[in-house]
């Protein structure tokens, strides 16, 4: 169910009786031991799923974002603020032009936030436009499941380390958590602060754990999909 497998002749009959879409905003930055796509690749994961369980198409991903404070780390690619801002207003304009009425945005990158609060103003201007946003990382599942574990949710940790975003071996131990204080880190004294990448704590956790947070995370995608307002307001999800 991927804009990439249909025709616009497809796509068209699609939307004679759905009105639905995903949207997978992530980035290319450095993610310590994982693939430097790891923001897109779970998030695209999720949608993968909730694809074949509710039919709803899913777009082309986002494959970068703003990640100004890793362009230290070779491989990091970074948008500026405002030309992502423009960048993913374009496209949701461009699905609303052609019907798509209810769009969830699977968010992988917390750098994209700024995103968030622009993407007010579009609806504003476009009131029959429904959007739904999901920062899968920042769930009371997600929570639930790292204190189950007695785990830390960091950038670059276990929290990120699924199967599929493994490219490297993980180190076993436990990294100390860094904390940059209320200071703006620029590019260098990130990667000085931050060495390898990853922000601190495990930097792996068993695949049982890992399969519970996919399951945790891929019923609020579906959860969100239905666009029930009733659930969306209950707060379980993102």
């Amino acid at each position: 169910m991927h804009f990439e497998n249909h025709n616009w002749m497809q796509v068209e009959d699609y939307l004679k009786d759905e009105d639905r879409a995903m949207l997978v905003l992530g980035a290319c930055e450095q993610h310590g031991y994982l693939s430097l796509l790891t923001d897109v690749k779970i998030p695209l994961a999720l949608a993968n799923e909730a694809a074949q369980q509710s039919g709803v198409l899913v777009a082309p991903p986002v494959n970068f974002g703003c990640s100004p404070y890793f362009l230290n780390y070779p491989g990091t690619i970074s948008l500026r603020v405002h030309t992502y801002l423009d960048l993913v207003e374009d496209i949701l304009r461009s699905l609303y032009g052609v019907g798509f009425r209810r769009v969830l945005i699977l968010n992988g990158h917390g750098g994209n936030l700024p995103v968030k609060t622009h993407l007010v103003e579009l609806v504003n201007r476009l009131p029959d436009l429904h959007l739904r946003w999901y920062d899968w990382w920042m769930t009371p599942g997600v929570a639930r499941i790292a204190q189950k574990y007695d785990l830390v949710p960091e950038h670059g940790n276990w929290l990120e380390a699924f199967p599929f975003t493994t490219v490297a071996e993980l180190p076993h131990n436990t990294k100390p958590i860094i904390h940059s204080g209320p200071a703006i880190l620029g590019q260098t004294e990130t990667r000085q602060a931050y060495g390898d990448g990853a922000f601190g704590g495990a930097y792996q956790a068993a695949p049982e754990v890992m399969d519970e947070l996919f399951a945790a995370c891929l019923a609020d995608v579906l959860q969100l999909l239905t666009f029930n307002e009733e659930t969306f307001k209950a707060g379980d999800a993102g």
